[in-house]
Parts: structure tokens; C-alpha cells; sequence
């Protein structure tokens, strides 16, 4: 088994910048388990355009599959706090994830636009 190497606090704070991948890393911690990037998409959908996946636009998906997939899961994968399966488009939680638990959750905490348990959402 790889030990992660901790991460720095200065480095969680800035993979949290954004509202999209605060909303992943949130579903994560909370779901404790891999999740599909359709998962993901349609849970960003909720929470980010406060839209469900059966009323969005096909362009609103569009949009929220390819920055998943080009932006947020490549730049959390590099921070160590998930791994990324393009290929598969399956994402799972690392080890690194859970032992930055208590951090992420006073930074996701902190955000008033997220719910408090996070859900997937169809």
C-alpha cells in the first residue's frame, strides 16, 4: 500500500477555490465511495445552476461533463485527493481524501451554497 504524502493546508485551500470542485470533493467525502462523472455532472447541476439533470439543457451538461472532465477532476487528481479514469470516466476518493477529512470539512462547511449532508442527485 502507497502512503500519501500530506498535502498542505495553502494547497487544499486553493484546490477549494472553486464552487465545482468543492461540490465533488463535498459528494465524496459524504458518498465514501467512487462515483461516475454522470454522477458527478448531474450533482454539480443541482447544487451549482440549482437545476436537476431532467431540466437542464443538454448544453448546460455539455458544459458541466467537459469542465469536469478537462478542468476539476484533473486538477483534484493532481492534488493527490482523488484518482481520475478518463477512459472509464470513474473517479474515486484516495486515502489521501479521507485523512484531509476534518479539513475539508471545515472549508466545505464554511460555504453557505452547500447542503449539509451533500446528496446525489438524478
Amino acid at each position: 500500500m502507497v502512503t500519501e504524502e500530506p498535502i498542505d493546508f495553502n494547497s487544499v485551500l486553493s484546490l477549494c477555490q472553486n464552487q465545482t470542485r468543492r461540490i465533488v470533493l463535498a459528494v465524496l467525502t459524504e458518498e465514501h465511495r467512487s462515483l461516475t462523472l454522470n454522477d458527478l455532472t448531474k450533482t454539480v447541476l443541482t447544487y451549482n445552476h440549482q437545476t436537476s439533470s431532467t431540466e437542464a439543457s443538454e448544453d448546460a451538461m455539455t458544459k458541466v461533463r467537459l469542465s469536469l472532465h478537462h478542468v476539476h477532476l484533473p486538477k483534484l487528481a493532481s492534488g493527490g485527493l482523488i484518482t481520475y479514469d478518463p477512459e472509464r470516466q470513474f473517479v474515486e476518493p484516495t486515502e489521501l481524501l479521507d485523512q484531509m477529512q476534518p479539513t475539508l470539512s471545515t472549508i466545505l462547511g464554511a460555504d453557505p451554497s452547500l447542503d449539509a449532508p451533500m446528496e446525489l442527485h438524478d
